[in-house]
């Protein structure tokens, strides 16, 4: 391995874990949507679920200490095979999803897939990704904003009733 392999690895690591993340976290009715607008469909045949179950949430004592069993969550996954039209060649999505919604990592599981088609990844980039991602944004900044209207300044409620 020469140092010019490892960043490009990294790279489309990092790229994967984006995008996986995107779809893990968008909103089922979104994926439908997508889904529903995707011309041409290839087939999507199942290899493994969609199977919900339960995963141990494991958590560090101050980030860095001991380990503890944090409790359990819900996870669903899938993992599907695309063949056929618009693909060169098949291609296998997977996602595990928070939840129990089996159509929600059915769909993450398919897009993946078709990430990982270089003739298809572009589109999917900027028909799918890019608008699950700034409607994310979107959200995020509503939530920091309406927990920023809660905060309370101790410090100056001390001082007036001092």
């Amino acid at each position: 391995m020469t140092s010019q392999t490892l960043p490009t690895e990294g790279t489309a690591l990092e790229a994967r874990r984006r995008w996986m993340r995107t779809l893990a976290t968008a909103s089922p009715a979104a994926l439908a949507a997508a889904w529903l607008d995707w011309a041409p469909k290839p087939a999507v045949q199942a290899v493994r679920g969609p199977e919900a179950g339960l995963v141990m949430v494991r958590a560090r004592i101050d980030g860095g200490g001991a380990r503890f069993n944090l409790g359990e969550a819900t996870v669903t996954r899938a993992t599907v095979r695309l063949h056929g039209e618009p693909l060169a060649a098949d291609a296998v999505g997977t996602c595990y999803a928070l939840g129990i919604d089996l159509e929600h990592a059915r769909l993450a599981a398919i897009f993946d897939g078709l990430l990982t088609d270089a003739g298809q990844r572009e589109r999917v980039l900027a028909e799918v990704i890019a608008p699950l991602e700034a409607a994310q944004v979107k959200q995020d900044e509503t939530r920091q904003a309406e927990a920023r209207s809660t905060l309370v300044d101790f410090f100056s409620v001390a001082r007036e009733h001092g």
